[in-house]
Order: structure tokens, then sequence, then C-alpha cells
């Protein structure tokens, strides 16, 4: 049974893809990257198949003084998506589940000062986890003409439910719904800050780095 008041999303109680709307087999692995990821390539180990949506390991954490994330996934050919779902365990004391999610469709090589100045094709005000923890959550991505004919996505974890940007965001799943092209990708559009700012966010360098759900 659905928890009461849901609005602008949709549970997903199954645990398979009978549809075939996983848009995870078009997802261009080698290419997925994570700012700001507490371990290597852990933004690529979170886009898990659909059966393991629910597994707490592996997750994507922000480093413990700060809460923003920003995921790039690409495609192997254009698709269109409609409709993301983002999961995160209960909190803890040492990680928040994300608040609000931005996404930008197309744009590579975006950056965070980038990321909180540009307008998103989508802003998302996910609910806190224990709110379904049975199963996994659809946001709907709307309008829906911009998810459509898309080579990559970026998901910007701006804000945690902590309310404090010093702590550290915990993502245990993304996926992604919707259907493929068969066209190639095509080129997107690169944005790069205009004074880079290496002190804005610690990176990572040993590596970088991804499975869906209603």
């Amino acid at each position: 049974m659905d928890p009461p008041e849901c609005s602008g999303h949709s549970h997903d109680h199954d645990h398979g893809d009978e549809l075939g709307l996983s848009l995870r087999p078009q997802v261009d692995f080698p290419k997925v990257m994570c700012l700001n990821e507490e371990v290597t390539n852990s933004g690529q180990r979170i886009i898990k198949i659909h059966e393991e949506r629910l597994t707490t390991e592996p997750s994507l954490t922000s480093p413990e003084d700060d809460a923003e994330l920003l995921l790039h996934v690409p495609f192997t050919e254009s698709v269109t998506i409609q409709s993301i779902s983002i999961r995160s365990t209960r909190e803890s004391d040492n990680t928040f589940a994300p608040k609000t999610v931005k996404l930008f469709v197309d744009r590579e090589n975006l950056d965070f000062e980038t990321a909180r100045e540009l307008p998103p094709a989508a802003t998302l005000e996910l609910v806190p986890p224990d709110h379904f923890v049975e199963g996994s959550i659809d946001y709907p991505l709307r309008p829906a003409g911009r998810f459509q004919n898309v080579s990559a996505v970026s998901i910007f974890f701006a804000e945690n439910y902590s309310g404090d940007e010093e702590t550290s965001t915990e993502v245990t799943f993304v996926g992604f719904k919707g259907k493929g092209t068969n066209v190639k990708r095509m080129a997107v559009e690169a944005v790069y800050e205009t004074s880079a700012n290496l002190e804005d966010h610690e990176v990572h360098t040993e590596g970088i780095g991804a499975p869906e759900g209603l």
C-alpha cells in the first residue's frame, strides 16, 4: 500500500523490469563520472540493475564536510528519459539523504559553480528516505520535451536532509526509465568555468565515478 499524501512521484513495488523501461543498458559506464565522490568510481556503481535497487552497498557519498555531488551520466545512444529514481538509506550519524536535486541535459564538463547558477532542465525535491522503505520511487521528468533525444544527463545533488552544507550526502541508487532511439549519441554542449576555482571543491584524482526504479 502506498504511503498517504503522495504526489509528484510513484512507487515501484515490483522486483523486475518486465516492461523493459530501464535505460541502464544505454548507459556509457566507462564515461560515467562524479565530482566530489568520497570513493573512486562509486558514482558508477550506484547505477545498479533494477533487482538490486534496494541494496545499500555500494553507495555514493560526498566528503564529511561537503554535501554537494555532481554525477554525469552519458548514454551510448540518444534516449528519452521519462523518470528518474534516486534512493538513499535512512539517515545515519554520519551521512544524510539528498533533498534537492537539479538535472541538466547534454552539458559536458559541468562544474559546481556553473551548476549552482545555470537554470536546470528540472529541479526535484526528493521525499525523505523513510517515506517508502519497501521499494523505490520514480520521479516523472517534466516538461517531457526537455528529456527527449538526450545524450547525457548531469545530476547535481545540491542539498541533503541535514540542512547543513558541511555534511556528507549518501546515495545508494540512481536509475532511469524511458526508451532508446537507436540513434548514435550527438555531441553535447560543453560548459566551462570562466575562472576555475581549485579550492571550490576537493577533487579526488585516483579515479572517477553507476539502476533505476519507480
